[in-house]
């Protein structure tokens, strides 16, 4: 089977392009603490740029306004857009929009992409993903909110959490079970919420390690949310009822790749400020890149990151070649795995920095706060493990234990070595 990254010379010009302007229009921005508008005004004229470069929501089919652009294509951009988190919503692609917009492609009815997907693709609409919840965790077969058919209206009622962007969300896709009596997989279905529907509670932004001082104003904070007795008309049934959790897994598979390859970007990031670090600091009678502690960071970290890029890139590769269902392996393993290096690397690059590194001098601490939770969402680290080493050991046959002694290959060799001997005598 050959395995085929390559990409045309007009993509990589696109590329370049996404690297200077990341590097010159965006990433400057973070100087500033920026609220909903300020952000708004601030970005509005470069999202403008994007779109007359044919990059703008690049994750979704042409005939939808994206690019068409495919996995292997759209984890590259996502490499170089990682490096800053203000780049995602400059080009039309920041979670949960993008998710959302891709779940209701293969989920909606015309009238509801007409009415919610396509505001959403033209920056004219926010959303939310409304699935966590306090008691289910990483199991969503364990949710409780519920959504009550009566007459033409679906009625929900439950508690949830970590909805992120909810607060300056427009409308809301929530996740509720709707035939408790079914299959663990098939009880729930998704709904589109208007955010101003009666009964949306949002109770809080909840301040997180990434963002300890969180509050409604801040684009991107993840809610804690109640709904009572929200009624919403049946016809705002995303797909078909029990749906939910096919819905979600076709939401979630490419953008797992999407995560980790912006992982790699901001990794990336992370690793240039190491290694220029490290060649400028004059300690103990060398510069830092002579100590042989810090060369095997230097290593160690250039090794992952590669082996992190492979690994997604081939993920990617898979879901373009067999869809989703064929990639749930790689998926998994780029999830856990992208999370460890990230981390690893911004660790590594705080350390060299000393106590530099530790100051808001440097975007390095925020970005270490970040990364710790990517060990949590999209599901945690264990859950994808578990999930890969059960796919794996399917192929294997458990081996009939023996009743009797079996010789250890030391007592064998005796055995071997004696017999010999009678002959010879």
């Amino acid at each position: 089977m050959a395995w085929d990254f390559s990409t045309e010379p007009e993509f990589e010009e696109q590329l370049e392009w996404m690297r200077g302007f990341v590097r010159d229009e965006i990433i400057p921005l973070e100087t500033v603490r920026l609220d909903a508008h300020a952000f708004a005004r601030a970005t509005d004229p470069l999202k403008e740029e994007v779109k007359k470069r044919g990059l703008w929501a690049a994750h979704l089919p042409p005939e939808l306004g994206g690019g068409g652009f495919g996995q292997v294509k759209l984890g590259l951009m996502h490499e170089i857009l990682g490096q800053c988190g203000y780049a995602p919503p400059v080009f039309g692609n920041n979670a949960p929009d993008s998710g959302n917009a891709e779940l209701l492609a293969v989920g909606a009815t015309e009238e509801q992409k007409q009415k919610w997907m396509y505001p959403l693709l033209d920056g004219k609409l926010r959303s939310a993903f409304s699935m966590t919840e306090p008691g289910a965790g990483a199991d969503p077969t364990l949710l409780s909110t519920r959504a009550v058919r009566d007459g033409d209206d679906w009625v929900i009622n439950g508690h949830k959490w970590f909805t992120s962007n909810a607060s300056v969300a427009d409308f809301l896709i929530v996740m509720a079970v709707t035939d408790p009596d079914a299959h663990p997989r098939r009880r729930a279905s998704m709904f589109v919420v208007p955010a101003d529907t009666p009964g949306v509670h949002i109770l809080r932004d909840i301040p997180t390690m990434a963002d300890p001082e969180a509050h409604e104003a801040r684009p991107g904070g993840h809610a804690e949310i109640e709904y009572e007795d929200v009624r919403i008309p049946a016809d705002n049934l995303v797909g078909e009822p029990g749906e939910g959790f096919v819905l979600a897994q076709k939401r979630l598979g490419p953008g797992r790749i999407h995560h980790c390859m912006r992982w790699l970007g901001q990794s990336k990031r992370a690793f240039d400020m190491l290694c220029e670090r490290a060649v400028s600091r004059y300690t103990h009678g060398s510069v830092l890149a002579d100590k042989q502690m810090v060369q095997d960071w230097v290593a160690s970290s250039a090794a992952e990151m590669q082996a992190a890029r492979l690994m997604t890139l081939h993920a990617a590769w898979k879901i373009d070649t067999d869809g989703v269902a064929g990639a749930r392996n790689e998926i998994a393993m780029i999830k856990f795995w992208g999370a460890s290096v990230l981390y690893n690397v911004i660790d590594r690059a705080i350390q060299v920095h000393g106590s530099l590194g530790y100051t808001t001098d440097l975007p390095l601490e925020s970005m270490y706060r970040a990364a710790r939770a990517a060990r949590i969402y999209d599901g945690p680290d264990e859950v994808h493990k578990a999930t890969v080493a059960r796919r794996i050991l399917r192929a294997y046959e458990p081996r009939e234990v023996p009743t009797e002694h079996v010789p250890t290959r030391r007592e064998a060799a005796k055995q071997k070595f004696a017999a010999l001997l009678d002959q010879s005598s």
